[in-house]
């Protein structure tokens, strides 16, 4: 794709925070952000991170034109010292984030950046909308996946999505989070996802009879043949004029049929009644592929109804993320340096939810070793070490009477340094490594987190001496 220079994408606060740092001789000042969101989407019992290597471009590439200082001059509210420090601006901040396919789950830290605070409060807008986005999408689509029950799930959203760059990046996510392949043709040629289509209605409507063409068609693909036959009637027309194709055409040729496509009318009464048709032709490989509208409730519901359908084709309500399209990520400041020291800050709230976890924090993720399972993630200070050699107690940091002692476990690092002091020191994996390895993390999830409703809500607790710095804290807040 062809680089745009995004460093303006920012909220305008952002710069007004940072001429002010700068004006208040806070520019070399070191401070921390964490991203985290509160809220799984649709409630259920984890997201799915994504969009690590777009955040890790945008860093790269972090730098002010000429157009940029002088747009920032006519506002008329920058000093020219600030302006100047733009011109010659340079990336040096650290930043750690949690790896593309890793469940994730409210109030952990999925990145974490430390540096001069005009730099790690002016990333925060690009942040956001880059994890926010993917998370989104890549968790969306992986409740789809899993409603399907191992039938191939296909992204077919471009047009519906929220502008171009949320179809692409978009459809990258919806990899990510378990579809085989998309309708998005440069989604393929820049991230290796499969593309995938055939027809539209209005092809069956350029020729006289639907029979000609769907002849027309297989003629031009007899070794790829699949058929919408949905653009006049189902079962009166469209499959018996697609059994007589592939008989005619695609069997002739000595190739097989790859499929039907239904995207409209009751799914599962109509892929029934296909279904029957097709194999009493012969044509029992003949594949059914369902669109229309779907989403993970109503693929769950036709398939306890019965639907013959082996791949789903999903759009709009993949893309946007149509019952729920807000992630809800934040990014907030937890500790500055100062002499060398860390000193952990923390926001108050009169909403409980939305008060911070202070300080440079470590995020664990610990693993029965028996079964494999996640047993549960845990906050740390950034110097503690979970000693995985010797039980370990767990407690709730709300309720703190509900402990726990875990033995037989293997404590993980979730979080992986990609910035060194403004240098890119992470190499994205390949975007299907990336896909299995999501697979293989949600595979370590028990199914009673993986539920639709109500999942069992995987617990993120805090260590003792973590949980005991933000007690301090909000005492001596409460007192400012």
């Amino acid at each position: 794709m062809e680089k745009i220079n995004l460093s303006m994408l920012t909220d305008f606060y952002e710069l007004t925070m940072a001429n002010g740092y700068f004006k208040n001789g806070f520019r070399d000042k070191i401070a921390y952000f964490d991203m985290f969101f509160r809220k799984v989407p649709d409630g259920g019992g984890f997201a799915i991170m994504a969009g690590v290597e777009q955040l890790s471009e945008y860093l790269k590439n972090l730098s002010f034109s000429e157009a940029d200082i002088e747009y920032l001059r006519s506002k008329k509210i920058f000093c020219e010292e600030f302006l100047e420090y733009l011109k010659n601006f340079k990336f040096s901040c650290d930043v750690w984030a949690v790896p593309e396919g890793t469940p994730i789950f409210p109030n952990e830290p999925v990145v974490t950046v430390r540096g001069p605070v005009i730099e790690a409060q002016f990333i925060e807008t690009m942040i956001l909308l880059t994890i926010n986005h993917q998370s989104l999408i890549a968790t969306k689509a992986n409740r789809i996946v899993r409603a399907a029950q191992g039938r191939s799930v296909m992204e077919f959203g471009s047009r519906r999505a929220q502008g171009y760059d949320g179809a692409i990046y978009g459809a990258r996510a919806a990899y990510i989070g378990g579809c085989i392949g998309t309708a998005c043709t440069i989604a393929e040629r820049d991230f290796e996802i499969p593309a995938i289509g055939t027809m539209a209605h209005s092809w069956i409507q350029m020729f006289p009879t639907e029979l000609e063409a769907f002849r027309a068609y297989a003629k031009a693909y007899p070794d790829n043949c699949t058929l919408l036959v949905d653009t006049y009637s189902v079962l009166k027309s469209g499959v018996p004029n697609a059994i007589k194709v592939f008989n005619e055409v695609v069997v002739q040729k000595g190739f097989r049929p790859k499929g039907i496509r239904i995207d409209s009318g009751d799914i599962t009464y109509l892929s029934k009644e296909a279904r029957r048709m097709l194999d009493e032709a012969g044509f029992n490989d003949c594949a059914i592929v369902a669109s229309n509208s779907l989403d993970e409730y109503i693929i769950r519901d036709i398939l306890i109804q019965g639907a013959k359908v082996d791949l789903f084709g999903v759009g709009e309500r993949l893309i946007t993320s149509k019952s729920e399209p807000v992630f809800g990520g934040v990014y907030k400041l937890v500790a500055l340096e100062e002499n060398k020291n860390i000193i952990p800050k923390i926001k108050l709230s009169e909403n409980v939810t939305k008060i911070t976890n202070p300080g440079f924090k470590e995020l664990w993720r610990l693993f029965d070793k028996k079964t494999g399972k996640a047993i549960a993630d845990v906050l740390t200070t950034r110097d503690e070490v979970i000693d995985d050699s010797k039980p370990y107690e767990i407690f709730d940091p709300e309720h703190t009477w509900k402990r726990k002692i875990v033995t037989n476990f293997s404590a993980k690092r979730l979080q992986k340094k990609i910035f060194d002091k403004g240098k890119c020191v992470y190499k994205s994996p390949k975007l299907k490594e990336i896909k299995d390895y999501c697979q293989e993390q949600i595979n370590n999830l028990w199914d009673e987190v993986k539920r639709f409703e109500n999942p069992h809500i995987y617990f993120v607790d805090l260590s003792t001496p973590l949980w005991e710095m933000k007690q301090r804290l909000l005492r001596e807040c409460s007192v400012i």
